[in-house]
C-alpha cells in the first residue's frame, strides 16, 4: 500500500508550519522490504507518526508562544515550550526527516565527493563510520535516535538522543545540523527483528539514500 499524501521531500521538516500534516513517504509501504517490512511501515508512518502530528497540533493551537512558528523554530526553542511540543514536535520532525532518508534496498549508493572525504577524515573509513554509528544506536538506552551531524566546527560527529529529541533542540547535549538519523524505538524494528536492535542497525544501511544525505551535508556546510 502506498501513502497518498505529498512526499516528505517537498519541504524540509524544519519548514513545516501549523496546522501540521502527515507527510507522504514518496514510496510504497513495501518499498523498503525486506529491510523494513510493509506492516512496520504502515504502523510506524500511519499510526505512530500521525499521532505525533495530531498531538502537536493540539499542543500549539492555543499556545501563543508556539503559534505561527515553523517546526524548525519550535525545535530551536523547546526549552521554553510545553513538554508536549518537545515530544510531539520532535516526533514529527524526526520522522519526516527519517522517511526522506531512505530508498529501496540497493538503490541508495554510497557517500561520494565532499561527504565521503569528510567521513574518512572524521572516522577513518566508511566501514569505521558505520560501526561507530551502529554502536551509538545500540548504546542508546531505551527509546531514541542515532544521528550523524555537522557540529558547530563544521565537522561530522555521531551522537544520540533520547525519546524524540534531536540535535536541533536547544536542550541537545550535542547540538548540530543532522544529516542522517536512525530511529531506534522498538516500534521501528520489532516486527522483523524482535529485540535484536544490532541486526536492525546493520541491515538499515541497505536502505539509506546517500544522494539525499550528500545534499544535506552540502547544505549544512555552506
Amino acid at each position: 500500500m502506498s501513502a497518498k499524501t505529498a512526499p516528505a521531500t517537498i519541504a524540509g521538516p524544519g519548514e513545516l508550519t501549523h496546522p501540521f500534516e502527515l507527510p507522504g513517504l514518496g514510496y510504497g509501504h513495501d518499498a523498503l522490504a525486506p529491510v523494513i517490512d510493509a506492516e512496520t511501515m504502515e504502523l510506524h508512518h500511519g499510526k505512530h507518526h500521525q499521532a505525533y502530528v495530531d498531538k502537536l497540533n493540539d499542543a500549539v493551537k492555543d499556545d501563543a508562544s508556539a503559534k505561527g512558528k515553523s517546526l524548525g523554530e519550535l525545535m530551536a526553542g523547546v526549552s521554553k515550550l510545553p513538554k508536549a511540543v518537545r515530544n510531539n514536535g520532535g516526533g514529527h520532525w524526526n520522522h519526516t526527516f527519517f522517511w526522506a532518508s531512505m530508498t529501496a534496498p540497493g538503490k541508495g549508493g554510497e557517500p561520494e565527493g565532499g561527504l565521503k572525504a569528510a567521513i574518512d577524515k572524521a572516522f577513518g573509513s566508511f566501514d569505521d563510520f558505520k560501526s561507530k554509528f551502529e554502536a551509538a544506536g545500540v548504546g542508546q538506552f531505551g527509546s531514541g535516535w542515532a544521528w550523524l551531524i555537522v557540529n558547530g566546527s563544521g565537522e561530522l560527529e555521531i551522537t544520540s538522543t533520547p525519546n524524540q529529541d534531536n540535535p536541533l533542540m536547544d536542550v541537545a547535549e550535542k547540538p548540530g545540523k543532522p544529516i542522517l538519523g536512525n530511529d531506534v524505538w522498538e516500534h521501528a524494528y520489532y516486527i522483523t527483528y524482535r529485540n535484536k536492535r544490532p541486526d536492525y542497525l546493520k541491515a538499515w544501511w541497505k536502505v539509506v539514500d546517500w544522494s539525499v544525505i550528500g545534499q544535506r551535508y552540502a547544505e549544512a556546510t555552506k
